[in-house]
């Protein structure tokens, strides 16, 4: 974990935004750690609100069938699950308030297909807090292109998760040598200051 103190200048409000990556029910239900994962996410975004930190939802979003890339086509029937099992798969579990914004999206970067890079810089925010589902993949992809276009990508370690506890923690792994990882507590302790 990194010291909350040495991230100061990055975690002002006014630079921030913080990410609730897919946490759409059908994937909540899949994560190993539900009960830690939603306890964490439902301290985070309250603590970002007060403070006027903007939150962004992000929402998968399918093409329709035709225009699906044969490369997601193949992953899905791989991992054999789909938001379709269930008629409420895609409804988000953390509810939007009038001031958030929920983004569709195609894909797992969160600045492809998307207006989110336009937005972060018309608005002057440097720092992207991700938290969601599923880390090894949406969350680490982005946190990796938010790095390469200039971002500062923070990682929300115990508001992380995935299907896979063993690609969750490789994932992490791979992204403390990155990017700052903090943990809910040191995140929102500091936003109370």
């Amino acid at each position: 974990m990194s010291n909350i103190e040495e991230l100061a200048e990055f975690l002002q409000p006014q630079k921030s935004i913080l990410v609730l990556w897919d946490i759409q029910k059908m994937l909540v239900d899949a994560i190993f750690n539900k009960d830690e994962f939603l306890k964490n996410v439902q301290k985070l975004a309250p603590a970002a609100r007060v403070k006027d930190i903007p939150l962004v939802m992000t929402k998968i979003t399918p093409l329709p069938e035709r225009f699906e890339s044969v490369a997601r086509k193949f992953m899905m029937k791989r991992r054999q699950w789909s938001l379709n099992r269930t008629p409420d798969g895609y409804d988000l579990v953390v509810h939007p308030e009038s001031q958030d914004i929920v983004m569709n999206k195609n894909t797992a970067d969160i600045f492809i297909g998307t207006n989110f890079e336009l937005m972060l810089r018309n608005a002057g925010i440097s720092t992207i807090v991700f938290t969601g589902i599923s880390t090894e993949m949406g969350i680490e992809s982005s946190a990796r292109a938010a790095g390469n276009r200039g971002f500062f990508p923070v990682i929300v370690a115990d508001a992380v998760s995935s299907p896979s506890k063993e690609g969750h923690e490789r994932s992490l792994a791979n992204m403390k040598n990155l990017m700052p990882i903090v943990s809910t507590d040191e995140l929102t302790g500091y936003w109370k200051k």
